[in-house]
């Protein structure tokens, strides 16, 4: 599926942070995925096959969020916010998104309402219309005024299809922050803590004191009291992670105050490491941060953020002392005597094993993600898919396993057309094979070829010309040609695509409108062809001693009516039929099901029916196999992880 997540960080880079990290559980798990950040330009690294949109940054000072100001400082103009607008409607039409998902708003970020519901009601006017889910953190800070709780409500109601709460009550319930009432009570989806960094934490023997602050200039405090509780504690090695919020002359000042056993620098990349060779941690409770926490274990002190009546942080972190996880410093009495008696607190406890919570959140959300998709009609695009599903239980009945490939003809060179069928082929775990016509191939294609992992090309004839006498249907290799000039041509086909293609080419005859002399594929395997692939059941796996056929079955095109898309109801019987052929015997059981398309040609009604036909195959559990075990003689099943 196409996805679309849309989120703006005013202070902090949190919000950001764990948007990146559910889109790249979606890119992951196979979706096209667009990120869209409205905040600060931040470095986000692990986007790769994500596409990331910077909108023109907006951001705020401390707690003031009302107030937007841009990169400089000052106050933004209303020309600014058009343009966002702008660029968020360019960014929904040009991703057609299945799945819209916006952060925090509308339980919060109120300001850029104009902005979120622009893109809400746009998306609404799409057919289909996607699935819109709002993605927040554990604690929300509730407004004060009912009226605005009763806004949030009527949005949530009228415009989206559920709430994704990356959280578990264990530690927090929604209710705790927030008012849930029956009528959003069924759309609440807990997913568990969204980890930015899933990757398994090293361990080793744990020494000294680790202190870090989020990612703005709110942490400055802390880092001043750290270094004098510092010079209390000389016992131990300290180490002090400096945000990259702070001023480089604050950065400089709190360098030079530090003693000899204090290390000062930059955040860094291998934080979680660093955490997990630490005896105690000194942080604020930020959403990431508490994560990291009880990913890795050790024992903290937390100094929660409560500027401007902030009340998030102080009650994530109440909640882990309640635990036996933390103990607190409040903001409001930070100071260096205070500080080193809570470090000298935790040095001398014994850390507690921590409950089993859930911090799977990314892959979850996903998960929430695809069951609300698969049982939404608007995304299933109102096609009915019963006789194919119940051709399937018959097929499971019968132990016929059912497999299938795909085949797409025509191609080239690279081009969009092809870089969509790539990327839905990438999306749905499915390998390739692209019949390419020799004579005409460019060096585009197999420099793009070389970059993809699951594509094989095909040799799709010579140069594609119909040879047919007038009133016939058209042939390239039919049975009016002289049998040694087409296997001179074939043999001609196959050196040339090999000199442009390399190892991507697979030696597989594929005649240009599936018709093919019985004459020539005696010559096949003489000129270097080990398979062939054609249309419709194959008679026998080996026509010829060293020769597989493997042909394709279901066309989706209406080729001698709009050229557009078939009637589904009717592409959607043919493969019903076709598996219950192999059911019952009348096909080869062997033969997996081909699906034929030619991206060149495909109009979005096509490309629709084909991205909901592998999405349907993906929901079924039927395997996409790989062409080159296709085309390897053997029955084992090779499929995309």
């Amino acid at each position: 599926m196409r996805v679309l997540i849309v989120v703006t960080h005013l202070l902090g880079a949190g919000h950001l942070t764990r948007a990146a990290a559910l889109a790249r559980a979606f890119a992951q798990d196979g979706h096209e995925t667009t990120l869209v950040s409205g905040g600060t330009r931040s470095r986000l690294t692990g986007l790769d096959g994500i596409t990331f949109i910077q909108l023109p940054p907006v951001r705020t000072i401390g707690t003031d969020f009302k107030t937007l100001l841009d990169e400089d400082g000052a106050p933004v103009h209303n020309f600014r916010l058009a343009e966002r607008r702008i660029l968020l409607l360019q960014a929904l039409r040009a991703t057609r998104p299945d799945i819209i998902i916006t952060e925090l708003f509308p339980f919060g970020r109120r300001v850029l309402a104009d902005e979120f519901m622009t893109l809400i009601n746009e998306a609404r006017s799409l057919s289909p219309r996607p699935l819109v889910l709002c993605s927040i953190r554990d604690i929300l800070a509730s407004p004060s005024k009912l009226e605005r709780i009763e806004e949030t409500h009527a949005r949530i109601l009228e415009s989206y299809d559920a709430v994704l709460v990356h959280g578990d009550p264990q530690i927090v319930p929604l209710e705790a922050t927030w008012p849930v009432d029956e009528r959003i009570g069924p759309l609440i989806h807990y997913t568990g803590y969204v980890d930015e960094n899933p990757e398994p934490i090293p361990q080793g023997m744990r020494n000294g004191i680790l202190v870090s602050g989020g990612s703005s200039a709110a942490s400055l405090p802390l880092y001043r009291a750290a270094i004098a509780a510092a010079n209390e504690i000389t016992e131990k090695p300290w180490r002090i992670l400096i945000g990259r919020g702070i001023a480089e002359s604050d950065f400089a000042a709190l360098h030079d105050d530090a003693p000899a056993h204090v290390t000062v620098e930059r955040a860094r990349p291998d934080f979680r490491t660093l955490l997990a060779q630490a005896e105690l941690s000194i942080s604020q409770a930020g959403y990431n941060t508490v994560v990291d926490l009880l990913r890795s274990g050790v024992g903290s002190i937390l100094v929660p953020f409560e500027a401007g009546h902030e009340t998030e942080q102080r009650l994530r972190a109440e909640r882990l002392k309640a635990l036996g996880l933390a103990e607190i410093v409040p903001e409001t009495e930070l100071s260096p005597h205070h500080l080193t008696e809570a470090v000298r607190l935790g040095l001398s406890r014994a850390p507690l094993p921590p409950p089993h919570i859930n911090l799977d959140g990314a892959r979850l959300s996903v998960a929430v993600a695809e069951r609300l998709a698969l049982t939404r009609p608007a995304l299933r695009r109102s096609n009915d898919w019963s006789p194919v599903e119940r051709a399937l239980a018959r097929a499971r009945d019968y132990g016929c396993a059912i497999r299938a490939w795909w085949r797409d003809d025509d191609a080239v060179a690279d081009t969009p057309q092809l870089d969509r069928l790539l990327s839905l082929s990438r999306r749905s775990k499915a390998g390739i094979a692209l019949a390419v016509i020799p004579h005409r191939l460019e060096a585009s294609l197999g420099k793009r070829l070389r970059k993809e992992e699951t594509a094989f090309a095909l040799v799709h004839g010579w140069s594609h010309a119909n040879h047919a006498p007038e009133g016939q249907k058209k042939a390239e290799f039919g049975v009016h040609r002289p049998t040694a000039i087409m296997a001179a041509e074939t043999e001609q086909a196959l050196q040339r695509a090999r000199e442009k293609l390399g190892g991507t080419l697979l030696p597989v005859f594929v005649p240009p409108w599936n018709r093919v002399s019985p004459e020539l594929i005696q010559h096949l395997p003489r000129t270097g062809f080990t398979a062939l692939s054609t249309f419709n059941d194959r008679k026998a796996a080996f026509p010829v001693e060293g020769l597989l056929q493997v042909n394709t079955h279901i066309d989706p095109i209406d080729w001698h009516g709009t050229r557009s898309l078939a009637d589904p109801a009717f592409i959607i019987a043919n493969l019903a039929a076709a598996i219950d052929r192999r059911v019952m015997g009348t096909a080869d059981r062997e033969e997996p099901i081909g699906f034929l398309t030619h991206h060149l040609i495909h109009d979005n009604v096509i490309w629709s029916f084909c991205e909901e036909l592998m999405m349907q195959l993906r929901h079924w559990g039927v395997p996409l196999m790989r062409p080159d075990q296709v085309f390897s003689g053997r029955n084992r099943i090779t499929t995309l992880a």
